[in-house]
């Protein structure tokens, strides 16, 4: 019920395109925008593409999504959005750290995920998964591990500052950390964090662990 509440506000979202034609990826757009593309299917079928400008749109207080249909501008959405096509919708959505989302959901329920342009930011590390799988897994297994050691640190934070409350500090005592460890380590476990959900947005690999580890 709450996937169908969450899909009929993201379609209501959805305003029409103004026709214009879709701008060539450029290598300086590479840390504001993402593009997406979903070949034909058939000989008649269309090819779709999502252009989304994550870094101009935030200055506006949201992001904004365009579809393109053979190159022109079908129609635009705010994030998270829900284009109409032929067999199905394309999702898509955003995370605090790049494209979470963007995927065509079929009729049937089946999903495929858009390709990334092959000069976007997503589209070099894919590119670097094919090329080099198993340095690819190793960087994979890096960032979840830089993830969750955000994570524990702000848990360990979260449970020493609520137990100093004084109520809960008369009833249970201050839980302190095990290790003292100094303002750096925690800076550079912060930003190391960041730096693996950053890593894990360019693959759209998300998980509500990369927001609380941030």
């Amino acid at each position: 019920m709450f996937d169908r509440v969450r899909r009929r506000r993201a379609a209501r979202r959805v305003r029409p395109g103004d026709g214009r034609a879709l701008q060539p990826f450029r290598w300086w757009q590479l840390l504001g925008r993402a593009l997406f593309h979903l070949p034909p299917s058939g000989p008649h079928e269309p090819e779709w593409s999502v252009d989304i400008r994550h870094w101009q749109d935030q200055a506006s207080g949201s992001v904004t999504a365009d579809l393109y249909r053979d190159g022109l501008c079908e129609a635009r959405s705010a994030l998270p959005a829900a284009f109409p096509v032929e067999d199905g919708r394309i999702e898509v959505a955003m995370s605090g750290f790049g494209v979470k989302r963007c995927h065509l959901v079929s009729a049937d329920g089946s999903e495929r995920q858009l390709s990334p342009d092959p000069r976007s930011a997503e589209g070099r590390r894919a590119r670097f998964d094919r090329r080099h799988p198993a340095a690819s897994s190793v960087i994979g297994v890096v960032s979840i591990a830089l993830v969750l050691s955000g994570v524990l640190s702000l848990a360990v934070y979260l449970v020493e500052t609520v137990s100093r409350i004084p109520p809960i500090a008369e009833s249970v005592g201050v839980i302190a950390a095990p290790i003292d460890l100094p303002t750096w380590s925690t800076v550079a476990s912060t930003v190391g964090a960041a730096v693996g959900s950053t890593e894990r947005a360019l693959r759209l690999r998300y998980h509500w662990l990369d927001a609380a580890g941030n």
